[in-house]
């Protein structure tokens, strides 16, 4: 059985492949009100720096939502809500 490996550069959530473990680092930097609403609700339900996140699975066909978890806790997240999410790899870590 192949596994995949994790990216081993920071990137949106977004893209982060399924079922590997990643760790939030911050959040892309925007300008636009209704981002900044959705940052300030991730922050809320638990999206903080140095959390342990996941992507458990995505919808078919188009991948939009994504399931991903936090804690314990499982959400469904649009794919442009998880691109405001900066993730990396554990492997990453210094």
């Amino acid at each position: 059985m192949n596994q995949i490996a994790p990216p081993t550069v920071e990137q949106g959530l977004h893209q982060w492949p399924s079922q590997i473990l990643a760790e939030v680092t911050g959040f892309a930097p925007t300008t636009d009100a209704e981002d900044q609403d959705v940052l300030r609700r991730l922050l809320e339900i638990g999206f903080l720096p140095g959390e342990t996140v996941r992507v458990v699975a995505r919808s078919f066909p188009r991948n939009d939502p994504i399931a991903v978890r936090v804690g314990h806790t499982t959400f469904a997240l649009r794919s442009r809500e998880a691109a405001l999410i900066r993730v990396r790899s554990f492997s990453a870590w210094p």
